[in-house]
Order: C-alpha cells, then sequence, then structure tokens
C-alpha cells in the first residue's frame, strides 16, 4: 500500500513538473516534444518516436538522459499542430516482420503509448500516459534478418588536463537541458517529417531519418563508424537500442576533452582527409618516362614486350607539391575579389586581366588546394556563363528540394556509405559528411527527371563537399549537367559516354593503329574499361591528389580533358596491349587497374600539350559531328569496338 501511495506521489509530481515545464517553455504556436526513444521496428529497423510533453506518466525506476528539441523551430509543427503520429512514427510497410499482422502490430503500439492522435494544447483535456525510456516497453518482435547486436558502450574516460593531479573518472552523465549538438538556427525543413501524399514510405522513412538526426547531429563524428539506422542493423535488444540512442548528439562533445584514440586517428590524417588509404585490387605505375614523347602517330612495341606493367603494393602518401608555397603565392597575385555580400564577404573570384595568360599554364601545374574552393567555383560559373543571381536560385533550389520526395532517396542512402571510404568525413554513418551528400544528392535527383540518379553521381558530390558548402555543391553538379554535358552521361543509354568512347576510339585508331588492331583481335570494347572513368570523372581509378590535379584541367577546359587522359593512359601501355603474349584477359585487367603515376607533373604537361594541338581539337569536333550524324542514321552501334 505504502508502495502504491509512493507511486502516486511520484507521479503526482511528475506531472506538475511537466506541467510547469511546459508553461515556461511553450510560445503561441510552437509546443516542446522530447525525443524519448530510438526504437528497432519489425526488421530491425529504427524509428524516431516523439511524444507531447504535455502527457505525464509514473517515472520509470531510472530513466536515461533525455533530450529536448524544439520542434516548432525544426518545422515539425505545422499550423501550431503538431505532425499526425503516422509522420513521426516508423509506418508500416512490408518491412513489418510476418509475426505480426497489421491489427496485431497497431494493438501493440496502441498498448505501449506509441499510437496517439495529438491534438492542439487547447483541446488537450485528458493526456494519457507514455513510457519515458526504452527500458520500460515491451519487446519488440525479432528483425527479419538478425545481427549481432552492440554492446552498449561504458562511459568514456577523460584523459586528465595537463597539470593535473587527478585520475580519469567517467564522463559526467548527460543532462536533458543540454542544447543540442546542432541547434537549428534558421531555413529549417517544415515537410521533411511529413510524408508527401503518394510518397513511399521507405523512402519517407530514409528521408525523415536523415532529417530528424540533421537537427540533432550524432556523437562522435569523423572518430566513430556510427550506427546504422536505415539498413535493418539496429538490434531488438534493449542494450542495442540504448547503444543506437545514446549515439544521438547531446551538445557535449566540443566541451571535452579529446579522446587519446581521437588524436592517435587524427594524427593519421593525411593532407586531404584520409586516414586509410583505399585498397585496391590491382595498383599498377604510370612511368613517367612513358610520356616523354608526344602524342604522334605511333606503332606497337616488340613481340616480345611484357603483356602486364608494373605493379605496386599500395598507394603512395600524399605530399604536399615541392613548390606549393611559391605557387600559392602566385595565385594570390593572381585572383581578385570578383562580387561581396551585404557584409564585404567575398562571394566569387575572379582573375586579374593582366594575368589571363597564365591561368591555363597554372592550373595545368595544380591548383594549390587552400585555393580549390575559389578556383572552381571560378571556373564552373564561368564556363557556366552563371551570374549571382543564378547562384542565389540554385541556391533556394536545394532548399526547396529537401522536402520533397524522391524515388531515389533509398538507392541514395545504401550508396552513401560507401562513397570515398577512409575520408574522415564520410567515416561516421550519418555524420556532417553524409547527411550532406544525402541532401545534395537527394535534391539533385529531382533537377532532371531524365537523369534521376545513377551511382557515378556519387563520387563526384563528395569530392565537391570535401572543398564547397553543400548549397555550392548542388549549384556545381547542375553546372556541370548543364554545361560541361554530363546531361548526356548521366542520361538513359549514357549517349555523351559513347559520344567520347567514339572520339576517344578514333584518336586510337588514327594514332596507335597497331592498338587499334589488337582490341579489334581480341574484341575489347571501349565500354569494357573505359565506361567507370567516364561516368566518375576518374574519381576512382587514380589517386585523389591526381584526381584533383586532372579536375583542375577538366573545370578549366571541358569534357575533352578527360578523353585525353584516356587516350594517355592507352598510350602508356601500348606495348603490353600489343605483346604477343597479350589477351583479352591481360588487357581487359590491364586496362581496369588503378593507376599510380610516377609523376602527376609529366602526365598533366602531356594532357596540355595534346589538347593544345589545334588540329587534333578540330579532328575532336569532326568526330563528335560524325557521332551525332550517325546516331541520327540509327549506325552507331555498328561503329564502336
Amino acid at each position: 500500500m505504502a508502495s502504491r501511495t509512493s507511486s502516486s506521489a511520484s507521479s503526482s509530481t511528475q506531472t506538475s513538473d511537466l506541467s510547469e515545464a511546459h508553461t515556461r517553455n511553450k510560445s503561441d504556436s510552437s509546443t516542446l516534444f522530447s525525443i524519448y526513444s530510438i526504437l528497432s521496428v519489425p526488421n530491425g529497423h529504427s524509428s524516431l518516436a516523439y511524444s507531447n510533453d504535455d502527457e505525464a506518466e509514473p517515472a520509470p525506476p531510472r530513466p536515461p538522459p533525455t533530450r529536448t528539441v524544439d520542434l516548432a523551430k525544426a518545422g515539425a509543427l505545422l499550423n501550431g499542430v503538431p505532425p499526425r503520429s503516422s509522420s513521426l512514427i516508423r509506418p508500416a510497410s512490408h518491412y513489418t516482420t510476418s509475426s505480426l499482422g497489421a491489427t496485431e502490430e497497431a494493438d501493440r503500439r496502441a498498448s505501449t503509448g506509441h499510437l496517439h492522435s495529438p491534438t492542439p494544447s487547447s483541446s488537450r483535456t485528458s493526456p494519457s500516459p507514455r513510457p519515458d525510456s526504452v527500458l520500460g516497453l515491451p519487446p519488440l518482435p525479432p528483425s527479419r534478418h538478425p545481427t549481432p547486436s552492440p554492446s552498449p558502450t561504458p562511459p568514456p574516460i577523460l584523459p586528465p588536463k595537463p597539470g593535473s593531479s587527478l585520475a580519469p573518472t567517467p564522463a559526467t552523465p548527460l543532462s536533458p537541458s543540454l542544447p543540442l549538438k546542432h541547434p537549428v538556427s534558421a531555413g529549417p525543413s517544415k515537410t521533411s517529417l511529413v510524408p508527401s501524399e503518394g510518397e513511399d514510405l521507405d523512402g519517407f522513412y530514409v528521408r525523415n531519418t536523415y532529417a530528424q538526426l540533421d537537427v540533432s547531429g550524432v556523437k562522435g563524428d569523423g572518430f566513430v563508424e556510427g550506427v546504422e539506422r536505415t539498413r535493418a542493423k539496429i538490434g531488438t535488444s534493449r542494450a542495442s537500442q540504448l547503444f543506437a540512442e545514446n549515439a544521438i548528439g547531446d551538445g557535449t562533445e566540443k566541451s571535452q576533452e579529446l579522446d587519446p584514440k581521437e588524436i592517435e586517428l587524427l594524427f593519421a590524417v593525411d593532407r586531404y582527409g584520409f586516414f586509410s588509404t583505399p585498397s585496391h585490387d590491382r595498383l599498377i605505375l604510370l612511368p613517367a618516362s612513358s610520356f616523354d614523347k608526344r602524342l604522334s602517330v605511333v606503332r606497337g612495341g616488340p613481340p616480345s614486350a611484357k603483356p602486364s606493367a608494373q605493379s605496386l603494393n599500395a598507394v603512395p602518401d600524399a605530399s604536399p607539391p615541392v613548390k606549393e608555397a611559391s605557387r600559392i603565392e602566385k595565385w594570390t597575385r593572381m585572383m581578385q575579389p570578383g562580387t561581396r555580400d551585404q557584409g564585404a564577404n567575398v562571394q566569387t573570384w575572379r582573375v586579374k586581366p593582366s594575368k589571363q595568360g597564365k591561368l591555363r599554364l597554372r592550373t595545368y601545374k595544380g591548383v594549390p588546394d587552400r585555393w580549390r574552393p575559389a578556383a572552381w567555383d571560378m571556373f564552373m560559373t564561368n564556363l557556366a556563363q552563371a551570374t549571382p543571381a543564378d547562384a542565389a536560385r540554385l541556391g533556394k533550389d536545394y532548399r526547396d528540394a529537401l522536402d520533397k520526395p524522391s524515388t531515389y532517396d533509398i538507392q541514395i542512402d545504401l550508396d552513401v556509405p560507401r562513397t570515398i571510404s577512409g575520408h574522415i568525413f564520410y567515416r561516421t554513418r550519418y555524420g556532417a559528411g553524409q547527411r550532406s551528400l544525402f541532401h545534395v544528392l537527394h535534391s539533385f535527383s529531382l533537377r532532371c527527371g531524365e537523369c534521376g540518379y545513377v551511382q557515378g553521381m556519387g563520387p563526384i558530390a563528395a569530392t565537391l563537399l570535401c572543398y564547397l558548402d553543400p548549397e555550392k555543391t548542388y549549384a556545381s553538379l547542375v553546372h556541370l549537367h548543364d554545361a560541361y554535358s554530363m546531361h548526356s552521361i548521366f542520361s538513359p543509354g549514357f549517349p555523351g559516354l559513347l559520344e567520347a568512347i567514339y572520339v576517344q576510339e578514333r584518336i586510337t585508331e588514327q594514332m596507335m593503329p597497331d592498338v587499334y588492331a589488337a582490341f579489334q583481335k581480341h574484341t575489347i570494347s571501349t565500354t569494357s574499361y573505359a565506361t567507370k572513368w567516364y561516368i566518375t570523372l576518374f574519381s576512382n581509378s587514380v589517386p585523389f591528389q591526381t584526381q584533383l590535379r586532372l579536375w583542375d584541367a577538366f573545370l578549366l577546359e571541358g569534357a575533352d580533358v578527360f578523353i585525353a587522359v584516356a587516350v594517355a593512359i592507352v598510350w602508356v601501355y601500348r606495348d603490353h596491349i600489343t605483346s604477343a603474349a597479350a589477351n583479352f584477359e591481360t588487357i581487359l585487367s590491364l586496362l581496369s587497374s588503378f593507376f599510380v603515376p610516377e609523376s602527376e607533373d609529366a602526365m598533366l604537361l602531356w594532357v596540355e600539350k595534346t589538347l593544345g594541338d589545334r588540329k587534333l581539337r578540330e579532328s575532336m569536333g569532326k568526330w563528335r559531328e560524325e557521332w551525332r550524324a550517325l546516331v541520327e542514321a540509327g549506325k552507331e552501334s555498328t561503329v564502336l569496338l
């Protein structure tokens, strides 16, 4: 009896506290919601569950810390009314396990307080109890695809500050009143928490998860791998659910000392942000001596030549160019502000008129890394002839598209965590890098109904995000799509890709006739090895530092650069291709390798001289016209290898 009295008093006290807190924080059109759990739903998918703070309930024995989010500011309250429950709770779909029917699942959720129909605060008269933590919920049904449940991590041990005699102690438990790691300031999503009419519920669940985590952030961003939420990897155990809940950002990370392991990881990051170099099956060398001779008509090598190239054990470490400091000074003297915003901050850059003649040469020598954001933005806006008004419009398009559903959201979510592996910006699942990449690809997939989304867009957007913010990255993808002919590369059937391959084959046939004959003899189609070169702009075929050098030239001059790079690779290995011991497997394996230039300067100088040949550039233009005529006549399939 005493126990009941104590419980009743506790419930009454909590109800009073919640009422007072609600009165203090409530505004005319906003209601505070608290994230009280992150749950594993049937089939292992998680859901961000919310409940109104007006609703009181008996306090659990040991509730975990809770975080308070003003969802009115986050755009979750529409016209002052909380969204319908189906927009905040994981909707029932084909993910629901077969062990529970639709009715049983609804009854189970209703019995645990998961399903409720929030109404405006003025009409709430009989609040219903709800669980305050995942500890108070009944067991969830097993996942259709069970996975090992991660163990809950103990409180981190913080190292003592220098000069302190205190021994390390566990971190202080998180307070419910702490601010979020990434508080919402302005311009939040208004409909990402509510499914659009006719939107696929699985796609909405993906978009909703990214929108929620964009508000709260995640712990250990860039340091830990994170917790998978949209691909059925949260276990059904309470430990797994608590582990997932504790991965949500809480606002304390920036105030804590760095963990020794985190310091060790940061020391291992190279100048481009890679803490580990992605492994590749076939690493081969592009010898610098092969670029001593300019592109010209040549015969095949000796029949006794080896069919394989020199292999490497690992990608060399990225090191600053020898003349990086002097080139920074030259670019500083060459560039000047183009436009400024109202606060006098530089928005765009331009080249001084007196230095225009040096731009191409200095670009091929390599844009200094600290100048790449400005230079790349300048190259793309110049080629696209974009104005500051265009940039503002594209920024608005990007933000507006975040609240619209895309049929590609599920596929984008699958590709995001496997894009640019080994980079600290994309290490943590749902970290700032992965969220930005998802948002950019989501918005861009809605830009062109014909292109939609293809997997090759991921590495391109991820590289741009290393130097540009999400809005500028989106604008850059639009410029690549419109002004750099990427629309034809990504369109169904890849017409631009086939056109580039046709031009590449004509150059090979004219300059390296024996190599072209070897391709015919061994039935090697150019599409079998060169497709990924053009689709990803060589982002998965050369070291990151080399890729940046190639992109410098590409963004300055356009699509012809990558045709020249493709020809350069065939040029380097022409003796291996024409070897008497060569066959289908050796040639295809060779040209499908990961290429490591012995000298990037030698390679870029060769490409520059090749594209500087006016006669060759005129021929490339004629071959493009030939290709279009063949396409109109329906004969394009008969002219490619």
